[in-house]
């Protein structure tokens, strides 16, 4: 004849359940943990009892776990509380509680209800979300590359993160973002590992019980026994666009983790279609704007940031009191460059003039190409009216000997007019108007040499 439903024990029953149970005294330490303890935590129960589950508490989340606690002594049911832990392997998971304080047994009862997938789930629509949030918010490709991997950060720690970049005409890696403790300059398994993703465009998780660097010849399968719970890893998963693998997101676990594994590995997969897109549309932007403000021919700047420079350095001179020295440079008989020579030959020559001038000044000065074969260089010289002159009579010297094009020797002088601010303009148009016209009195008197503009008088046309 059955016993009795009453005499099963309720062990038998909660050791069924997928969720913790566990028993805690006022201080936390466990007396009691489920079967589903060690699936949870990590820990298996016969582990867990006699420690304290504030230590298991991820440490962002202590104090509110504290208070909590608190309350639940005091006699208040607690149904939603939601917080993280460290399991055993160093893994974080994500729990809500269920809990009531038993006063003749003066212990908690807690039931834990592993909610980490469903927080892995949102985490990641946010990240993504965040990402298409950073791609339109970044000015820079540096400034996208940080804020990506914070985004990344907050879901996976890395003792090491990098995004590197294949350029599209040699097929160098580069990196143009990399932080972390590893060498970043020159570290083998860091690179072999890029050229392998990128190469296959196929994501690879390579582990081995390495510490900090872990070589590319260790294997890539799944955790090894041997080497016990902590086990270095490095992650790198492609950046893939509709012209193939652009570059690779590159992950290094942290030391005296549990490493990555093939759900991490799905993670950072998901997330880097937003970030190969996200680079993509800020390096067209970058080209885009690159077109828009420099010259294409030389690489100079154009008129149009030469003007936003020049404004730019009369605030500051106006608030300084300080001078500004504007160079026109026009190349003397380019005209018969192009004629003799043809027009491939006279391009030749305006991308060696540009290498030439800049040579002629300083890091902080602009030189930039206004058009054809005009020339201008904008000069921050304090008070020294001299400094300037020397500039330009350095760039006459600099010209002394003729351009080797091709095997071609070619033999081109300039011209050059100088203008200076306050003495021959109070704004932009005035400044460089009165360079320009110094220039062509420059050239009108042969050429080769250099003009200062004329101060205008107070009746003039300003």
């Amino acid at each position: 004849m059955p016993r009795p439903i009453q005499d099963i024990s309720s062990l038998n029953v909660v050791d069924l359940l997928l969720d913790a149970v566990c028993m805690v005294r006022a201080d936390s330490e466990i007396v009691f943990a489920s079967a589903a303890f060690e699936r949870i935590f990590g820990y298996r129960p016969s582990e867990a009892i006699g420690k304290r589950m504030f230590d298991l508490v991820h440490p962002d989340d202590r104090d509110a776990t504290r208070e909590q606690a608190l309350r639940v002594n005091e006699g208040n049911l607690q149904l939603q509380f939601e917080n993280r832990y460290l399991r055993k392997d160093g893994k974080v998971v994500h729990i809500r509680w269920t809990a009531r304080w038993l006063p003749e047994h003066q212990v908690r009862l807690a039931v834990a209800h592993d909610i980490t997938e469903r927080k892995r789930t949102e985490s990641i629509h946010a990240a993504v979300l965040a990402i298409s949030e950073a791609a339109h918010a970044a000015q820079t490709l540096s400034a996208l590359l940080l804020r990506i991997h914070e985004i990344i950060e907050g879901l996976l720690r890395a003792s090491y993160f990098a995004v590197a970049l294949q350029d599209a005409a040699t097929g160098a890696l580069e990196y143009p973002y990399a932080a972390g403790d590893l060498d970043g300059t020159a570290d083998p398994s860091r690179d072999a590992l890029c050229a392998e993703v990128v190469g296959s465009a196929r994501a690879v998780l390579r582990k081995g019980a390495c510490g900090n660097a872990c070589p590319a010849a260790h294997s890539e399968s799944a955790d090894d026994p041997a080497q016990g719970d902590r086990i270095a890893c490095w992650l790198g998963v492609p950046l893939v666009t509709s012209r193939g693998a652009m570059g690779a997101l590159v992950l290094h676990s942290p030391p005296g983790t549990a490493g990555y594994d093939e759900r991490d590995l799905q993670m950072v997969q998901l997330l880097s279609t937003q970030v190969a897109a996200a680079v993509e549309r800020t390096q067209m932007l970058g080209r885009l704007e690159h077109l828009a403000r420099y010259d294409q021919l030389t690489h100079l700047p154009n008129r149009q940031l030469f003007m936003d420079r020049l404004t730019v350095a009369l605030h500051r001179a106006r608030e300084a009191r300080h001078l500004i020295s504007l160079l026109f440079i026009d190349l003397d008989r380019f005209k018969l460059v192009n004629d003799t020579h043809g027009h491939g030959m006279g391009d030749l020559l305006l991308q060696r003039v540009a290498q030439r001038l800049l040579e002629c000044v300083r890091g902080s000065d602009t030189v930039a190409r206004l058009g054809g074969d005009e020339f201008v260089v904008l000069l921050e010289s304090g008070q020294a009216r001299d400094h300037a002159t020397l500039v330009a009579h350095k760039i006459l010297a600099a010209f002394v000997q003729p351009f080797n094009l091709e095997c071609t020797s070619v033999a081109v002088k300039p011209s050059i007019g100088v203008a200076f601010f306050p003495d021959h303009g109070a704004d932009e148009h005035q400044l460089l108007g009165r360079a320009d016209g110094a220039m062509y009195l420059s050239k009108r008197d042969g050429g080769n040499r250099v003009q200062v503009a004329v101060v205008p008088s107070s009746a003039g046309p300003g």
